[in-house]
């Protein structure tokens, strides 16, 4: 596929990705749970393991400032704990908790359920329809 063109799939599938996906993942996340505390849950609970938080703040993409604010939401939420690293009591390690657990697996339960009932929406037809067959560049969006 040339770049062009993916160029412009990629431009059209914007608008789309943030009706059908971005905006309702957001509104599924509860009051107080922002997107970039959510980054964090799934990242430790993926690691499965402790992790500072200059490791955290890489694999997230952001600032070491702005991870020692999210870490202090997500600590003042309970879902992480700060424990200090046994070699070098200076270096502090987070850890999932078990409510950041639970809270993930019950949100993960909430959206699936969205977008199960989003694709059961879908006819059959659409199901299978390639992107591109269904809309083209200058098509406006409609449900």
């Amino acid at each position: 596929m040339e770049t062009h063109t993916l160029q412009e799939l990629l431009l059209d599938t914007m608008p789309r990705w943030h009706y059908w996906i971005a905006k309702p993942f957001k509104s599924l996340l509860d009051d107080g749970v922002s997107l970039g505390m959510y980054y964090c849950i799934q990242v430790l609970r993926q690691h499965g393991d402790t992790m500072t938080m200059s490791e955290l703040a890489g694999a997230v993409h952001c600032s070491k400032q702005q991870m020692t604010r999210t870490v202090e939401r997500l600590a003042g939420c309970g879902f992480v704990e700060r424990m200090p690293a046994p070699a070098d009591r200076r270096l502090i390690r987070l850890r999932l908790t078990q409510s950041g657990i639970d809270y993930i697996g019950r949100f993960l339960e909430e959206d699936c359920a969205y977008y199960r009932d989003l694709i059961r929406s879908l006819t059959p037809q659409q199901q299978q329809e390639p992107y591109g067959s269904r809309y083209t560049r200058h098509t406006r969006f409609h449900t």
